[in-house]
């Protein structure tokens, strides 16, 4: 992510800003009042993103309980944050039909690290989504080729589990019965 003006705008401006002609083209995000660009991934981010929204559809055929999106659905957080996940889910239970926007926190939201995301920042990233609703969200590091796969804790705490390629991706309460080898989310 970039950062476009270092000045804080409320989501209303935001949403405003985004419906302006000229950023038809761009993605923007509002993280802590702050307006990101985000930039166009590279082919393998993309193909990870993919992956992961496909194989969670795959999932969904045979459970209907909600929604996957995949890149460019923007999810406007309850604590004012507007975020882009590389892929999402979300439980008919919290949003039975399709919305003109999403004014909740995905479910699961998954991010797909890029060269330009620090690991401060991905980490306060994953913190608003849990602390604004997200019950998991997955961080996929595709040159290390692993999965941190972040849950809340007790009170502000967040843990977090680190998969391997020889380990498998989980549900959990999100997804019951969703099992997914890391490795095959990974093109060779």
């Amino acid at each position: 992510m970039t950062v476009i003006e270092n000045i804080r705008i409320s989501p209303a401006e935001f949403e405003a800003l985004l419906n302006r002609p000229e950023n038809a083209n761009r993605w923007l995000e509002l993280f802590q009042g702050v307006i990101h660009e985000v930039i166009m991934p590279k082919p393998l981010h993309g193909i990870i993103s993919a992956l992961i929204a496909s194989f969670i559809q795959m999932y969904l055929n045979q459970n209907p309980i909600g929604r996957v999106m995949g890149d460019g659905v923007l999810f406007y957080l309850p604590n004012g944050d507007v975020f882009i996940p590389d892929a999402a889910y979300v439980s008919f239970a919290r949003q039975p039909t399709i919305p003109e926007r999403y004014d909740l926190a995905p479910d699961l939201a998954v991010e797909v690290l890029s060269p330009s995301n620090s690991s401060v920042e991905i980490e306060e990233k994953v913190a608003s989504y849990l602390a604004a609703g997200s019950q998991m969200v997955w961080v996929v590091n595709p040159v290390k080729q692993t999965v941190n796969v972040w849950r809340p804790g007790e009170g502000r705490e967040l843990r977090v589990e680190k998969l391997t390629l020889d380990d498998t991706l989980d549900g959990g309460a999100v997804l019951p019965g969703f099992s997914l080898p890391v490795r095959d989310i990974f093109p060779m």
